[in-house]
């Protein structure tokens, strides 16, 4: 069997060197460039630098080094062309059956508060992307490595006989995978870049916080049975670098697989929980929190959030802040709830054996942060909304309006009432007391029909709501709106402010003798 050869050339040299020595121990010729070259030779190992097989140095600042016949054609050529075999033997080229590269770290330039137009130039890798296309273009000859987490399988492959041909495929498939975004990542940076940057090459330029040109690159975690609704196809996919503790980071403990609707509304039950300080408890069904709570432990959250509307926490999904334990499990058991999701940050034993005998609850972990996705996308015909996410924290910020000042209990839910109205479908009114919801009106088309089922869903759930906070995610466009929800017992009202009216609104909320705070801030959900 003929020497293989393998082309090292890498910016991130995790486990390089070990690799490479294993390569060697199996009798496989190593060729490198550059800084890699000079890695290797240090750390002992025979290493070809490729301008010994070009015939040309490295040139223009390292921008020219494998833009060559030599590398290419020993890349490109098929092995099971005799045409092309031959073309190799009469000019004398070897062929290059192992590629592992990754390339100039654009987006790690890109990041720092100080990179200049020209840092960003010459971090945009020329050599690296054409040798990985090549490779992966002729997979059945070539294996390509773009991934060290890699070379474990690809080393125990090698001492076995070979790569197989499946691995190649895969190996192959990630590499134009991992182009594509590079070459995403430049176009989002480039098309960002405000008029006039392109003079200016040394200096810091100004993007703009859209480009002209967006690319978001997704990868599948799982295929799902139906969508929405059963006579719809569906997947998820989840970005390469997600926000830490966002959903997307879920570990599965037990359950069936999720569903479309699933993730869906557990990603609103997690958004809204993550968002809470003390232990929180957040029951949400059709996208729409229906229970929300804070208490002194999880257990109590939960006995808290599920007084609020107890039919419609009825296969529902629930978030916890904190992690749960059998206590916890065994009241929703005490309760005769169904649960399609439970979700927090640790599923305690006591918990996992709790729910042992009910295998149809999913059981997730998600690491907590108050971090969100940078960007919110909505769909729509023929292209995408894109928006930052609505993180504004407008504690400290809000603006006592009435003669009568809110107590410190009232600030308190008020500021609770207006963290829910946050997650809830608009038009979106929320009534809350001591920490908890007490009735919840969402997804409206008039916020007066909103306040009414809220007081309505109170009553049924045997609330009274004399003496609660109501938080309204928009203006009140008319005084009828806060008399509805003065009329259901609210003592003091937290909204946005900005309409016309809003100097009528305020002499209603005087003339009625509550309180009212304005935030300056809207939060509409759709």
């Amino acid at each position: 069997m003929p020497q293989l050869t393998a082309l090292l050339s890498v910016s991130d040299k995790t486990g390089i060197v070990d690799f490479a020595r294993a390569l060697h121990a199996q009798g496989i010729k190593l060729l490198s460039t550059g800084g890699t070259a000079k890695l290797l030779a240090e750390s002992g190992l025979p290493v070809t630098e490729v301008s010994e097989i070009t015939g040309f140095p490295e040139m223009l600042d390292g921008r020219v080094k494998t833009l060559h016949p030599r590398v290419h054609g020993g890349l490109l050529a098929r092995r099971d062309v005799p045409a092309h075999m031959a073309a190799l033997k009469e000019h004398g080229i070897g062929t290059i059956d192992l590629l592992i590269i990754n390339l100039y770290p654009f987006a790690q330039a890109t990041a720092k508060a100080d990179c200049t137009l020209e840092d960003a130039i010459e971090n945009i890798d020329i050599g690296g992307p054409a040798m990985l296309r090549a490779a992966a273009k002729n997979w059945p000859d070539v294996g390509v490595v773009i991934d060290p987490a890699d070379y474990p399988q690809v080393l125990a492959e090698l001492s076995a006989g070979g790569l197989k041909r499946s691995t190649k495929f895969m190996l192959a498939k990630k590499v134009f995978a991992h182009t594509a975004a590079y070459d995403g990542m430049i176009t989002n940076y480039l098309t960002a870049l405000e008029p006039g940057s392109e003079d200016q090459t040394e200096a810091v330029p100004a993007r703009a916080e859209y480009p002209q040109v967006f690319n978001l690159q997704l990868h599948k975690v799982q295929g799902m049975r139906y969508g929405e609704n059963p006579h719809q196809s569906a997947a998820f996919y989840r970005e390469a670098q997600p926000a830490e503790g966002t959903l997307s980071q879920w570990r599965q403990i037990q359950g069936k697989e999720l569903s479309f609707n699933n993730i869906a509304d557990a990603d609103a039950a997690w958004e809204c929980v993550k968002s809470f300080d003390q232990p929180a408890c957040v029951i949400v069904k059709h996208a729409n929190p229906c229970g929300v709570a804070i208490g002194a432990t999880p257990l109590e959250a939960y006995q808290k959030a599920l007084k609020t509307d107890t039919t419609s926490a009825f296969g529902g999904i629930m978030a916890f802040n904190r992690p749960i334990d059998a206590d916890v499990v065994e009241a929703i058991n005490a309760n005769k709830q169904f649960v399609e999701v439970a979700i927090a940050p640790a599923i305690l034993p006591g918990a996992r054996t709790a729910y042992a005998a009910k295998q149809n609850v999913r059981l997730l972990e998600v690491p907590i942060s108050k971090l969100s996705n940078a960007l919110d996308f909505k769909r729509v015909g023929g292209g995408m909304l894109l928006q930052s996410a609505d993180t504004v924290d407008i504690v400290g910020e809000v603006k006592v309006v009435t003669r009568l000042q809110p107590t410190e209990q009232q600030m308190k839910d008020m500021l609770f009432a207006w963290t829910v109205a946050r997650f809830v479908k608009s038009n979106a009114i929320v009534f809350c007391k001591d920490g908890m919801t007490m009735g919840v009106g969402a997804g409206q088309m008039s916020r007066l029909d909103s306040a009414r089922i809220a007081s309505i869903k109170a009553g049924h759930a045997g609330l009274t709501l004399q003496g609660t906070a109501v938080a309204s995610d928009a203006f009140f466009p008319f005084r009828d709106g806060l008399d509805v929800v003065v009329d259901a017992g609210a003592s003091c009202v937290i909204h946005p402010g900005g309409s016309m009216r809003d100097d009528e609104v305020i002499a209603a909320a005087d003339e009625r003798g509550i309180a009212m705070v304005l935030t300056g801030t809207r939060h509409f959900r759709h």
